[in-house]
């Protein structure tokens, strides 16, 4: 690749406009990393720096790596993509549709005409969602006393569907079951799993569902934007002792362990100490599943967490196992049928097969699909395409 000292400068003004205390973000090629830089402040007003091994909530980011585990199930025999999830996790079973709410606030649910498989739960078209986007389902929750996901407690799993499986694309918990159907399958707990089977093959060392002493160390704040655009550190984190490795959005990492995990994609599955998934399980995750459904945007109904969030617009989308893919060439550089997806602190990554490229763009600032943050991902993403 060119020189790509230019990418040093967008993200040095990035953090001396304001538009988040500290970023941290790497390329790669098949190759390896190519890039890598931070900058910053690993919370805002502190002296702790912004370092390529700083620890972040990578939020859901964690969805592409338990899709891959639910992958080599598949790959083993031990999990289907069609068969009805139900016979792996029999909780799922009691899975209903929402049909809205009687006179006295109570739920209203029915059966759903057609059981759940794991490429309903991997492709967000299960009818699962996120109270964040669907006021319906906080409703439901405060309706049942259903704990919200972000505890991960066991009974947060429990809220209905919004349509029968395969109706629609909805953005949603799906994956959090699917990490369910990987422990089932395995016999291990997911974090011991992607220990094993993952992170070991791909030399990724400083990815967790529980933070260590040292991890803790180097851990960045999570820092919520005001109406004026003013950042502040918050206090959030995930409890120390889950119920349930949340497969769907639960794991700290970095940006180096992150970008091995992309790398990968670009290699036909191997990692730097081993083989993680077969070529042609690649092919099929970088593939659509969705048929004509329709990638909707996502209105937000916590306004703190999450901007209503319209990915692409007049772009073609489809969705894969489990990654957002652009069916057009974007004016950044990135080619049709890219891979993608983000975190909710505004973590985002891509992977470019057709390229041989993938970055990552670490920050920690809610809400999510922020305008300032979004505005340094384009301007990193067109300088590294225009470095090719």
């Amino acid at each position: 690749m060119a020189q790509l000292s230019h990418l040093d400068k967008i993200l040095g003004q990035a953090v001396e406009s304001k538009a988040m205390p500290g970023v941290v973000a790497a390329v790669a090629t098949a190759d390896g990393t190519v890039y890598e830089g931070a900058f910053g402040r690993r919370e805002a007003g502190k002296a702790a720096a912004m370092t390529v091994d700083t620890v972040v909530w990578i939020a859901s980011m964690t969805k592409a790596i338990t899709t891959t585990a639910a992958m080599q199930q598949v790959e083993r025999g031990t999990l289907s993509l069609d068969q009805p999830a139900q016979e792996i996790v029999p909780p799922l079973a009691a899975a209903k549709v929402l049909e809205g709410f009687d006179a006295s606030g109570a739920p209203r649910l029915r059966a759903p005409r057609r059981p759940i498989t794991l490429r309903h739960l991997l492709t967000h078209t299960a009818g699962f969602s996120y109270e964040i986007w669907r006021p319906e389902i906080a409703r439901y929750q405060e309706a049942t006393g259903t704990p919200g996901i972000i505890t991960c407690q066991n009974a947060a799993l429990t809220t209905p569907l919004l349509f029968d499986p395969g109706d629609r694309w909805e953005y949603g918990i799906g994956i959090d079951w699917a990490g369910k159907m990987v422990e089932a399958a395995s016999g291990q707990t997911l974090d011991r799993y992607f220990q094993d089977n993952l992170f070991g093959p791909l030399g990724m060392t400083d990815t967790s569902f529980r933070l260590s002493a040292s991890q803790r160390a180097r851990l960045a704040s999570v820092h919520q934007r005001d109406e004026r655009g003013a950042l502040a550190a918050i206090e959030f984190a995930l409890p120390e002792t889950p119920e349930f490795c949340m497969g769907g959005g639960g794991l700290y990492g970095t940006v180096r362990d992150y970008l091995a995990f992309t790398r990968m994609f670009l290699r036909g599955g191997r990692g730097d100490n081993g083989q993680v998934l077969r070529a042609e399980t690649v092919d099929l995750m970088s593939r659509s599943h969705i048929g004509a459904l329709e990638i909707a945007p996502m209105k937000t109904a916590m306004p703190a967490l999450s901007k209503d969030v319209d990915l692409f617009p007049g772009v073609r989308k489809g969705w894969g196992l489990s990654f957002l893919i652009t069916g057009d060439p974007l004016p950044t550089g990135r080619s049709a049928g890219s891979l993608a997806w983000a975190g909710l602190a505004n973590t985002y990554f891509w992977i470019d097969r057709s390229r041989g490229v993938s970055g990552v763009l670490l920050s920690q600032v809610l809400p999510f699909f922020d305008d300032a943050v979004l505005a340094v991902l384009t301007a990193f993403e067109t300088e590294v395409y225009r470095a090719l």
